[in-house]
């Protein structure tokens, strides 16, 4: 695998011109692509064969506009000044519904002059607004238009605030902001870690490059298959990470070969044959981490998977291509623009010890204390994950000053919390029950028993469909969407057994409940999945089964410090005022400041940071193991080697991990829940990966295994295929493996 990596280094390098212009007329030509086609987006929040999605089938049929695919829109009036039901008032309420009923795929409009439309002090209404005909993807567009035809409304002095019933997965999520800070803040590390200008915006311009051409991919394939909404902040935010890092890599190795006085061309090659390796296996178990999220049985899951994948492909494929381009036209000018008391000259001699090998001889000098340090200290990150708390992060989370806030509060202060997540129950009937009065048997009693569910606070009349073979209710809870309670009653009317009638219950709660069961039924086949092929890629780039599995093991454990982390902050609350989030508004709307308030976490975000984060572990641990390795063949001494790998890598893998924690705190800037949580937890899992684990537990570990690290049986050497990274690493550099232990097996550079 060297040999051909260093082909294409060694060629992108002579014809750098060619490929920076292909890259380039690429990245442009698929953006110009989105720009003339679009980017479709229609999230696919269905969970196949579970109650929830089967309530949700039955209510799209025949139940009338807004029951269907078509949506709804509510407009929540609000009147501070008196009641609704003032002469002036109502008249412009009036106006406001005309010109409502004439926006394009309205065919429905409720006047908030209706049973259950106008809160009890008369100063908080609802005007219900049912669609039909339009792209589920383009109700964002739609609520604006219905919101501009309620101006009336407002020029009589009334509040109207928009309130669509679009999931989270709908909501429009901008990262421009996040993505520019993101950015500068990389740019700033990297002008400190190599300390001149020019090497600095190599791995910024290849990571732009990446995500350019990787979210115009995506955009793209919405034409294809549904692309959710919040696949751009996703892909952005790892693409953003792994392009800059996968790139800083290279830069590295690069610069220090230069260094040594190994000709420009020579180095890329070299470059490209070793460290490019480490990139294409490190990024080949992000990848695989990612795709494991087919087999969460959630679509939305899958898609987001696969579409990060996208932009951490793209970014190993412009780390193997545009970087050594860009190496091979600068030359040595890579080391231009050299800014004062920035950077390390050159890449450090072998002769002066740095830092980090200095700590690596003290790690290994006393490997028993250090890993009981370490473990103790990862244990006590870890353990408040046993409290983390799942949910549904509904509006009342949102950015403070939003629309989405404002109408949630609204409602709920108006008509109670329960009404913002209703219950949809849809019944198949047994006997036609028909449209007139009086009910049948089996509606009636449903009807009766809903009532007295304990945590029901409404049911509304029956609306039976046109067949007459399904009803359906809308329950309103006593309790808000977030509350677990809610879940909790979903289950309590699931249970009901009423002859005649078979219930079925919808609605975002009840999705949630779904997916929450869903995942916890699915999550132990994705870790086993992701961390068997994980350790199987690291067996492959490395023929040392010790060393695979003892990575992956690694890798479980900062992910269990980066959920502490994410339950401190969040459903613990200590913090979650400090990440930018605003607590609910009390129900008598006095003002309410506080830096902790808990926030429950989706239920599926905890997969796909698992999922995300143990990928990105991979990285630093491919990097390191490589170095070690690589220093294990020349020197045959275990402890002297685990000292020189992490000398090699640890500033290094520093800068890297500075530069994905900036990446992701930038997002923690952006208001939405969901990309806060994100931030929060990549963030953590990053910063204790590079610190504790790389710097001390897996030194630690390495120096107590000794040779067992590299120990390979023959019957695995035989049946492996030749694709080790490390004991190529160096190409024509001479590495010559110690004498193996007596009746152990040291595979060292292929098949003996």
């Amino acid at each position: 695998m060297a040999s051909w990596l260093g082909r294409l280094g060694g060629w992108c390098a002579r014809h750098g011109r060619v490929v920076l212009a292909v890259w380039i007329i690429l990245a442009g030509a698929l953006t110009a692509g989105t720009l003339v086609f679009g980017r479709p987006v229609s999230s696919d929040v269905s969970i196949p064969g579970t109650d929830a999605q089967r309530a949700h089938d039955l209510m799209r049929d025949g139940f009338g506009p807004g029951y269907g695919s078509g949506g709804t829109v509510q407009i929540v009036l609000y009147s501070k000044d008196g009641s609704l039901l003032e002469a002036g008032r109502k008249h412009a309420v009036e106006d406001a519904l005309a010109m409502v009923r004439q926006v394009p795929h309205v065919v429905q409009v409720d006047t908030p002059y209706r049973v259950g439309g106008i809160s009890s002090n008369l100063v908080i209404g609802v005007i219900t607004v049912r669609l039909s005909g339009q792209d589920p993807g383009k109700l964002a567009e739609t609520s604006q238009r219905i919101s501009e035809a309620a101006e009336p409304a407002r020029r009589a002095g009334i509040e109207a605030v928009p309130a669509d019933n679009a999931t989270p997965a709908d909501k429009d999520i901008k990262t421009g902001p996040s993505e520019i800070i993101g950015v500068a803040c990389a740019l700033l590390v990297l002008l400190f870690a190599f300390g001149t200008l020019v090497a600095a915006l190599v791995p910024v311009f290849t990571a732009l490059i990446s995500i350019g051409v990787g979210l115009a991919v995506i955009g793209l394939l919405g034409h294809l298959t549904d692309v959710p909404k919040d696949a751009s902040v996703m892909a952005s935010m790892i693409g953003l990470g792994v392009g800059i890092d996968y790139a800083l890599f290279l830069l590295s190795r690069y610069r220090k070969l230069l260094a040594d006085g190994v000709p420009v061309h020579d180095a890329v090659r070299r470059t490209t044959a070793g460290a490019g390796g480490a990139v294409l296996f490190a990024g080949g178990t992000v990848v695989i981490a990612l795709s494991a999220l087919v087999l969460a049985g959630f679509p939305m899951l899958r898609t987001l998977g696969w579409t990060t994948g996208i932009s951490v492909v793209c970014a190993v494929l412009t780390s193997l291509t545009l970087v050594p381009a860009l190496l091979g036209i600068l030359g040595h000018r890579v080391n231009a623009l050299r800014l004062p008391f920035a950077g390390a000259r050159g890449t450090g001699a072998h002769g002066t010890p740095s830092g980090w090998t200095r700590l690596g001889r003290w790690v290994a000098g006393r490997p028993w204390r250090v890993l009981l340090v370490a473990a103790l200290a990862l244990g006590a990150l870890a353990a408040p994950a046993l409290g983390l708390r799942l949910g549904t992060v509904d509006d009342g989370y949102a950015d403070k000053g939003s629309t989405a806030r404002r109408a949630y509060e609204l409602m709920q202060t108006g008509f109670g919390p329960g009404v913002n997540g209703p219950l949809i129950v849809v019944a198949e009937l047994d006997e036609k029950a028909g449209t007139g009065e009086p009910p049948s048997r089996a509606v009636k009693e449903l009807k009766d028993r809903l009532t007295y569910v304990p945590g029901v606070a409404y049911v509304a009349p029956a609306k039976v469909n046109t067949s007459g073979m399904s009803v359906l209710f809308q329950v309103v809870p006593e309790y808000a969407p977030s509350d677990p309670r809610a879940v909790d009653l979903v289950h309590a009317v699931r249970d009901l057994r009423v002859p005649g009638a078979q219930v079925h219950v919808g609605g975002e709660v009840a999705g949630t409940a779904d997916v929450g069961d869903r995942i916890a039924e699915r999550t132990p086949a994705v870790i086993a999945v992701v961390v068997l092929l994980s350790a199987l890629l690291l067996l492959l780039a490395f023929r040392a089964p010790v060393v695979a599995i003892k990575a992956a093991l690694m890798n479980l454990i900062s992910l269990g410090a980066a959920f502490g982390a994410l339950s401190i902050v969040f459903s613990y609350g200590l913090g979650s005022g400090l990440v930018g989030m605003d607590p609910p508004v009390p129900m008598d709307g006095s003002s309410l400041t506080t830096l902790f308030f808990t926030v429950p976490i989706d239920f599926y975000v905890p997969l796909i940071l698992f999922a995300v984060l143990f990928g990105l572990s991979m990285d630093y641990e491919v990097f390191l193991l490589t170095s070690v390795r690589q220093a294990y063949l020349r020197s045959g001494d275990n402890r002297r080697a685990v000292a020189e790998g992490l000398g090699a890598t640890g500033r290094v893998i520093t800068s890297a991990a500075l530069i994905m924690v900036v990446v992701f705190v930038a997002f923690v800037a952006y208001p939405d829940p969901l990309v806060k949580v994100f931030g929060v937890g990549l963030a953590v899992a990053v910063a204790v990966d590079a610190t504790i684990i790389r710097g001390l537990l897996v030194p630690a570990t390495m120096a107590l295994l000794g040779r067992l690290n590299w120990w390979c049986p023959p019957w695995l050497d035989k049946i492996l295929p030749n694709l080790s990274i490390a004991d190529h690493a160096d190409d024509d550099d001479e590495v010559r493996p110690p004498a193996p232990d007596p009746g152990r097996r040291l595979v060292t550079s292929g098949r003996p």
